[in-house]
């Protein structure tokens, strides 16, 4: 793994815990994930910044500050075994969950993406991810249910299908377009029904049905 320079790594780690990513696990992976080999070799001077950059069909890698943001909210203290991502994108997201949960899988609309980012990760030497060409509504039923499901797209309403494929108590961390403006959800699903917290405003690329390819 082409690991992050020190000076670069500490004041990319410094700006998180100034921006309130206080989780440790969350903080030594992404001390340790290079962030600069999941972006195109143009951008690669701007991998540290808190950006979301492009990476090619319309789609980006989202800002180091929502990928912290998010991967925090999804983690709990109790057994986190099995994840679901929606959007693999260029695989930076799915190195951090990889290197929290024992098992990520992460499904991707895109082909080229998907063929990308798969080889991408393979290359790193991560074995518990599970990469998926397909469309992220249906989710994917064989490795349900989840503990977690993490999205990288804002649909407009809360994928039903989603929901069914998530642990009693398991999680749901959704960017949700409503209204033309998005907003950031932790969902949890508990006995009584979807508990639904408001987070933070965000802005993601719209999840759309169907794949590309």
């Amino acid at each position: 793994m082409n690991n992050i320079p020190t000076q670069i790594r500490n004041k990319f780690i410094d700006k998180l815990k100034q921006q309130g990513i206080s989780n440790i696990s969350v903080l030594n992976a992404m001390g340790l994930i290079p962030r600069h080999i999941f972006v195109e070799a143009a951008l690669k001077n701007r991998a540290y910044d808190d950006d979301a950059l492009p990476i090619g069909f319309n789609q980006t890698i989202s800002s180091p500050y929502i990928v912290g943001k998010m991967t925090q909210l999804i983690i709990e203290s109790d057994n986190m075994e099995k994840v679901l991502e929606i959007g693999t994108g260029c695989g930076y997201q799915t190195a951090i969950l990889a290197s929290l949960f024992k098992q990520v899988i992460t499904i991707e609309r895109i082909k080229p993406l998907y063929e990308k980012s798969k080889l991408l990760l393979k290359n790193i030497g991560f074995k518990n991810i599970k990469n998926i060409y397909g469309d992220g509504y249906e989710g994917f039923t064989n490795s349900a249910p989840f503990d977690a499901i993490i999205m990288t797209a804002a649909p407009k309403e809360i994928p039903e299908k989603l929901v069914k494929q998530l642990k009693p108590n398991g999680r749901m961390i959704i960017p949700l377009d409503e209204n033309g403006s998005q907003k950031l959800f932790r969902i949890k699903n508990t006995k009584n029904g979807i508990l639904k917290k408001e987070v933070d405003d965000v802005l993601f690329v719209p999840m759309l049905k169907g794949i590309v390819k």
